[in-house]
């Protein structure tokens, strides 16, 4: 199988928006699929509490044609047009859909940050992982988050192998980021979040792109949209991942970035995975 996450930073400004940065979100789209993969998780879709409109699902139709799709927004008490998730996959597939809800800190579970679909073998899991946020306002909170949501995870992974992807909004270890030296105290990369990725991991699940490339650097998923320099000069975070149940580990084949061109924020993500192996 071949998978693509990505967050998407508005799915409605990228299917109806007419600014610069909307046409280069659509070559984003048009990237993703040429790709034809087997199913596309977006995060922060920042779609209403209705969900898709007529002008949205035809704008999917028209990128990814033989796809079915399901999203979850953001319900009272979150804020209305916040974070949120969709899935889109193959019209062969017919995967049970679920959107849990983990006891996380209000209004967390209602801010529509997971969706997990279940196929006959295993669960794809997608995941927005709150932002501890300016002043580290939020970190307490999302430390709680990460510990259900790793909970989650390997209520999952006891009845059949976990496939998870999403922006999980830490950079793990110093060669994830470009400057972690003026970074340990700015979200994404505390010490508190590294430590929870590191527990997530040790609870049985691999980072495919680490696994594959243990010692690769300038690596990264994610440039500054409001530094006009990032992604010129590549001063990046890798925020974004693949993971999977170890026992999947030795059948990933490929994990790596999408080109997002002249894009900053948010680049894709690939996973290519036999589950078919022996």
């Amino acid at each position: 199988m071949k998978l693509i996450s990505w967050n998407i930073d508005s799915l409605n400004a990228a299917l109806t928006g007419t600014s610069d940065r909307s046409e280069q979100t659509r070559v984003v789209l048009k990237t993703i699929a040429a790709q034809a993969p087997d199913t596309i998780a977006i995060q922060e879709t920042k779609l209403g509490a209705s969900g898709l409109t007529k002008k949205h699902q035809a704008g999917l139709a028209e990128f990814f044609p033989g796809y079915q799709y399901v999203w979850r927004s953001s319900e009272e008490p979150a804020r209305k047009g916040y974070a949120g998730t969709l899935y889109l996959y193959k019209d062969e597939y017919t995967p049970t859909v679920t959107y849990p809800v983990i006891d996380a800190p209000s209004p967390m579970d209602q801010e529509g940050r997971i969706i997990t679909l279940e196929f006959p073998d295993f669960f794809l899991t997608e995941v927005y992982t709150p932002n501890a946020g300016n002043g580290l306002k939020r970190l307490a909170e999302r430390e709680v988050w990460d510990d259900r949501f790793r909970e989650y995870l390997q209520s999952l992974d006891q009845e059949k192998p976990v496939l998870v992807s999403g922006d999980l909004n830490v950079a793990h270890e110093e060669i994830d980021l470009a400057h972690p030296g003026s970074n340990h105290h700015s979200a994404g990369f505390t010490d508190e979040e590294r430590s929870h990725f590191t527990k997530l991991l040790a609870a049985g699940f691999t980072d495919t792109f680490r696994h594959l490339n243990p010692d690769a650097k300038g690596q990264y998923t994610w440039w500054a949209q409001r530094s006009l320099t990032s992604k010129v000069n590549n001063s990046g975070w890798r925020i974004d991942y693949w993971l999977v149940s170890n026992r999947l580990a030795d059948r990933v084949t490929n994990s790596t970035m999408l080109d997002s061109g002249e894009r900053r924020d948010h680049t894709p993500i690939m996973l290519e995975i036999d589950l078919q192996a022996d």
